[in-house]
């Protein structure tokens, strides 16, 4: 039986990640051995997040009064929280790939700025770019117009180049 001491700190631990946290997903780990969670939990740490197995109850009472009191809808049987405190998408994504090779388990819905999300909802989170993909698209997008001038003057100057040079050519046939 937990003491009161005991459950008091798993609270706490809880709380502590919830104030960190951007995003929280809700998963069922059932059937996972240790090996596995820890692989998982390691790979979340990796891209800055954490994974933590709790007990229902604990975790109700920590998140009320928080933006992710929404999350415990989704508290039903053996469930765990990856939280994600340098990025929204890529704990989805962690989870969503772990699910996909393991064959076991499932996403139950996520809390992202206070909003519940729906299982459905949380794997299309998963499927978004990271934040790295995001900036290279928008220096891509940013580096378009420019390396379109570029482009456009270079081709201006071959094409003058060019002109020159039959003109010389040119004057120098008629000189012969």
């Amino acid at each position: 039986m937990a003491t009161k001491a005991f459950k008091s700190e798993k609270i706490d631990a809880i709380k502590s990640k919830i104030e960190k946290a951007q995003v929280a997903v809700v998963t069922e780990y059932k059937g996972y051995t240790v090996e596995e969670i820890t692989k998982l939990r390691r790979e979340l740490q990796k891209e800055g997040g954490d994974y933590m197995v709790t007990k229902n109850t604990l975790t109700k009472v920590a998140i009320k009064g928080t933006d992710y009191e929404a999350m415990a809808d989704l508290m039903k049987g053996p469930i765990a929280i990856a939280f994600g405190f340098d990025d929204q998408v890529s704990p989805a994504k962690v989870v969503s790939n772990f699910i996909k090779t393991s064959k076991k388990g499932e996403i139950l819905g996520a809390v992202l700025d206070g909003k519940l999300l729906s299982a459905d909802e949380a794997k299309a989170l998963a499927n978004l770019p990271s934040k790295e993909e995001l900036y290279a698209k928008m220096l891509g997008s940013i580096n378009s117009p420019a390396t379109g001038i570029t482009l456009g003057i270079n081709a201006v100057m071959a094409s003058l180049t060019r002109a020159m040079a039959a003109v010389r050519d040119q004057k120098e046939q008629a000189a012969a």
